[in-house]
């Protein structure tokens, strides 16, 4: 039996490794548009892709545990995608400029095909007001890294000049709500208590 990450992310990658969890990454290949489309509230949306992303790799590894983690951002009701080239992350900054961003995390276990545990945690981030000359230094020295987040931001980066304030798990802001994930692990005695 294996501990199996169903995400190729590697902040995800990271922090499993950096609190000492052995596991192995295997992508999950949900349709996240189809999931994206069956409710509006970020929340539900970060829990449904988690869930899914475990269930879909636990129906091909049966016998393993799998993990599935997702976050979702919304700004004043407008829930973001992950920017397709420069010129939308550059949108998505100006239009986050001087907001709050609402960024929910959720992380699922699954085993033998079956949902068996899930959390979701969300964090509210206020962004500064960001000049258009700050944005695109800020994307000269971050793209095409922060292309791969919803956010447009890492946090461990210089993503954190964007904000004011912050409140939240720091965790969670990162993309998984990873102290819940741990507790529960030690519960079905996958790490060590």
């Amino acid at each position: 039996m294996a501990l199996i990450l169903a995400s190729t992310s590697a902040i995800r990658r990271h922090m499993l490794a950096a609190a000492g969890v052995e596991f192995e990454a295997v992508p999950s290949n949900v349709d996240e548009a189809a999931i994206k489309a069956t409710t509006t509230d970020p929340r539900d949306i970060a829990s449904d892709l988690a869930a899914a992303k475990a269930q879909a790799v636990s129906e091909r590894r049966a016998d393993d545990w799998i993990i599935g983690s997702d976050s979702v951002v919304a700004v004043d009701g407008r829930i973001f995608a992950k920017p397709r080239d420069r010129d939308e992350a550059a949108e998505h900054l100006r239009f986050f400029s001087g907001k709050w961003i609402e960024l929910s995390s959720a992380v699922a276990l699954a085993h033998g095909g079956m949902l068996d545990w899930s959390c979701a945690e969300t964090a509210r981030l206020a962004v500064r007001n960001l000049s258009d000359a700050f944005i695109e230094s800020y994307l000269e020295a971050e793209w095409p890294e922060v292309g791969y987040t919803v956010g447009v931001f890492r946090l461990e980066g210089r993503g954190v000049q964007l904000f004011d304030r912050i409140d939240g798990d720091h965790f969670t802001i990162l993309g998984m709500p990873l102290l819940p994930l741990l507790d529960y692990l030690r519960t079905r005695a996958m790490i060590p208590t």
